[in-house]
């Protein structure tokens, strides 16, 4: 009488059209017991397969439940993950990239099957087809995220877009206003109805959301300070919404030097005649800056009327966020201590403002440097010995 393989040992049998079959009794990641099969066009590989499944059950290491696909997966970390958990410019980044790049070109791929060829010749394509290195790295960035989810849940031994080589970016060089600049910049938008908004973003460094997010609840005036809370952002499928600032350094105090006061005071002044003008069809939101019917404003729409603006001024033309960048090389021009400039720009690491100082140098630098010049054109030029 033949022998019967014992409990849990699993078997390999021959199909019809000549290909084996391993079968065994597995644990899944549900929980559950149940019975997988393994193919190969030979016994032998047939029953490899078997003896892989056998040894992960014995280490404890539980086998997918279904054969997600990486289309399929990115979906749910995007929904179950992401949304609940990150910041809403964390998942508005990795849903851009899910959704134009990696859903497209390896959606249809099983996740357990994706392999290190795929993601060189995903990467490969991308950068032919004329996406930047910036774009190649935050898809980079995504994947390796999803992936170590992935990693967590059990349904992968290895998360394969560590062993590719992060795609190259060249960083743009940030040319910040001079003083002057900023200046002309903000002499030519005195008649404009966000100027305010423009003498906020050129000397505190407020990024646009968090700009466009301040309410007037969030001021003391008498004090002269700030309490930035909410941001506008807009969201994949719901619109514009004020969302919680949720980094402790982005919700730091601010000072309100006069010059803000000042603007803030007439911005406060329109606002009263728009309310009065809009009547009923102003929504009430608290906000500082807002449309002419009290709605919020677009992050991307603001963008664009500085950018007009900037154009009428007739200066060199810098986007919005260089202008965090100017806060930061006028603050170091001024002598301002890294640590004071780090709370006010809100940087999370002061390696970032740093980054900013490095590129300016201050009054004490240019006096030092004119020293240590003295001293050596004076000894090339003295008398020999």
């Amino acid at each position: 009488m033949a022998k019967r393989n014992p409990n849990g040992a699993g078997s390999v049998t021959r199909r019809k059209d000549g290909t084996y079959e391993a079968r065994v009794y597995v644990t899944t990641t549900d929980g559950e017991r149940k019975r997988i099969s393994r193919y190969g066009k030979t016994y032998d590989e047939a029953a490899e397969k078997l003896a892989k499944a056998k040894e992960l059950e014995d280490k404890g290491v539980p086998t997918p439940a279904k054969a997600w696909t990486v289309g399929e997966f990115l979906a749910y970390w995007l929904a179950e993950i992401v949304e609940p958990n990150a910041r809403p410019n964390t998942y508005s980044k990795y849903e851009t990239m899910v959704r134009l790049y990696l859903r497209p070109k390896l959606g249809k791929k099983r996740l357990a099957k994706l392999g290190v060829a795929d993601l060189r010749k995903f990467f490969k394509e991308l950068q032919g087809a004329g996406v930047g290195g910036s774009t190649r790295q935050e898809c980079m960035k995504t994947l390796r995220n999803a992936l170590n989810r992935a990693m967590r849940e059990e349904l992968l031994l290895r998360n394969v877009a560590t062993l590719v080589d992060m795609p190259q970016a060249t960083a743009k060089e940030v040319i910040p206003w001079r003083s002057a600049e900023a200046v002309a910049f903000l002499r030519s938008t005195r008649s404009h109805r966000l100027h305010a908004a423009f003498v906020m973003a050129i000397v505190l460094g407020l990024r646009r959301g968090e700009l466009l997010g301040l309410r007037w609840i969030d001021l003391d005036l008498g004090e002269g300070v700030a309490h930035p809370r909410k941001q506008v952002l807009r969201r994949t499928g719901v619109g514009l919404v004020l969302a919680d600032l949720k980094t402790d350094p982005s919700k730091g105090a601010l000072p309100l030097p006069r010059l803000v006061l000042e603007a803030l005071g007439e911005r406060r002044q329109l606002q009263r005649m728009e309310r009065a003008k809009a009547g009923d069809r102003w929504t009430e939101l608290d906000l500082i800056f807002t449309s002419e019917t009290g709605g919020m404003i677009d992050p991307d729409g603001f963008s664009g009327s500085f950018e007009r603006r900037v154009i009428r001024s007739g200066i060199r033309r810098i986007p919005l966020h260089h202008a965090r960048h100017t806060t930061g090389s006028l603050l170091a021009h001024l002598g301002v201590h890294p640590n004071d400039a780090q709370k006010i720009l809100r940087h999370s690491r002061i390696t970032t403002t740093l980054e900013i100082y490095t590129h300016v140098t201050t009054d004490s630098q240019r006096a030092a440097a004119a020293k240590l010049s003295a001293k050596l054109r004076d000894a090339i030029n003295g008398p020999g010995e």
